[in-house]
């Protein structure tokens, strides 16, 4: 490019000398070697990209104002000076800037998957995987669990919804994404996986040693109490877990009591599904469950009560929630709040309120976009803060150092002595 400019002005000086002299034809020429020389510089230094790439499946074409131009400088500047450039194929550049694309966004629950990220998500919709157990989120820009599942080895290393994973392994977490965390969590059975956690309380990190094993996800338990108190624990909205909360509550109504407890506490959500047919048996039929509210002029979508409406108003019912309560938990919860079908327990839930949809990108790449938030029956946000308790009550250290559980008791106490 250098040499190039300094011929041109060898012979732009020669050709001004010889015309120094001459009139407008002088000005009309001169004009029409700078557009010449534009042109061949144009051409033979402008983006690669567009000389020898052959760009095929392209979608439609989209207007926009952006400049593009830095990115094919980038591309090319990578290519040309970037000495380990050769060793990444121009696919993985252009997943690469899919990546960076769907980050833009600022929401942690767009991800775009390349083949084997792919794979990965896929499993999860399996229901049974390899791993540790335990469902993370971001929260505060900060990898969080969400819940560990029971009797999985996070659970049993006494994991708990708030944690804050600061590194996994060697692998620092900041700016990590959801599921990049989960590919470096996972790995085979029997192999041990290291977590750095900050607990809120804690003055120090500290390092958790887990072995992965295989993952079942458990659904519910059922205990009626010696005080009366009918306790259904549910772990996860799973495709089975309708009709397993449907035979909870068979067992309740033959119970003799009318005291009922469902506890949500670490129950990280599920199919959606679920949440509406198990809010159906509180609510008359075509009550809202809960709105998608997908903005920009697109109409809401409303999942309604199929209306099996079993209970009268003598039903005494209380749900328990907390930090690890998340999306369809706080669904179901959020519901039976507005419509005063139940009293809320515990602690602020997570505020994981928003409706993803998968696109096929190719054959083995996939995009998950959040195309909607989820709003209760009276209109309120679940991903702007989450679900507030109607009676707030802390979980600290110290109560789980002396096994109690001030929230189950506090829940049993209102039950006990109802007067809603």
């Amino acid at each position: 490019m250098i040499q190039l400019k300094k011929k041109f002005n060898e012979i732009f000086f020669a050709i001004l000398k010889y015309f120094k002299n001459r009139r407008a034809t002088t000005t009309v020429l001169l004009v029409a070697i700078f557009f010449g020389f534009g042109i061949y510089v144009g051409y033979h230094n402008g983006p690669a990209i567009d000389k020898v790439v052959n760009v095929s499946n392209k979608e439609t074409a989209v207007t926009t104002t952006a400049d593009f131009a830095p990115f094919w400088k980038v591309w090319n500047s990578i290519n040309e000076k970037n000495p380990g450039a050769n060793k990444i194929s121009d696919q993985d550049k252009v997943y690469g800037a899919i990546s960076g694309l769907v980050g833009s966004l600022n929401d942690p629950y767009s991800v775009f998957f390349k083949p084997d990220e792919a794979k990965l998500f896929e499993s999860d919709i399996q229901g049974s995987f390899g791993g540790i157990g335990m469902e993370v989120g971001i929260k505060d820009k900060v990898l969080t669990v969400i819940a560990p599942l029971k009797n999985t080895p996070a659970y049993k290393a006494d994991i708990r919804p708030g944690d804050k994973i600061l590194k996994i392994d060697k692998t620092i977490t900041t700016n990590l994404s959801i599921e990049k965390a989960i590919k470096l969590i996972r790995g085979d059975v029997g192999t041990t996986v290291t977590l750095t956690i900050f607990r809120d309380g804690d003055q120090e990190p500290r390092e958790v040693k887990i072995v992965r094993d295989n993952i079942n996800i458990p659904t519910l338990d059922t205990e009626l109490r010696k005080d009366g108190v009918f306790v259904i624990k549910l772990y996860s909205f799973s495709a089975n877990s309708a009709e397993l909360f449907r035979n909870a509550l068979k067992q309740f109504t033959t119970s003799n009591t009318d005291k009922l407890l469902l506890d949500l506490r670490g129950n990280p959500g599920g199919y959606l599904d679920a949440a509406v047919s198990m809010s159906s048996w509180f609510l008359d039929g075509g009550k809202t469950v809960v709105t998608e509210d997908y903005g920009n002029n697109i109409k809401a979508k409303e999942y309604r009560s199929q209306g099996y409406n079993i209970f009268t108003d003598k039903l005494k019912f209380a749900i328990l929630i907390d930090s690890g309560s998340a999306s369809a938990s706080e669904i179901l919860a959020g519901a039976m709040q507005d419509y005063k079908k139940a009293i809320l327990v515990g602690d602020q839930s997570y505020g994981k309120g928003s409706v993803q949809e998968v696109v096929s990108v190719t054959p083995d790449t996939i995009l998950k976009i959040t195309v909607a938030k989820w709003l209760t029956p009276n209109g309120n946000s679940i991903s702007e803060k989450g679900l507030t308790p109607d009676y707030k009550v802390p979980f600290t250290k110290k109560d789980i150092e002396q096994k109690k559980d001030p929230q189950l008791d506090k829940a049993v106490n209102l039950l006990n002595n109802w007067s809603k």
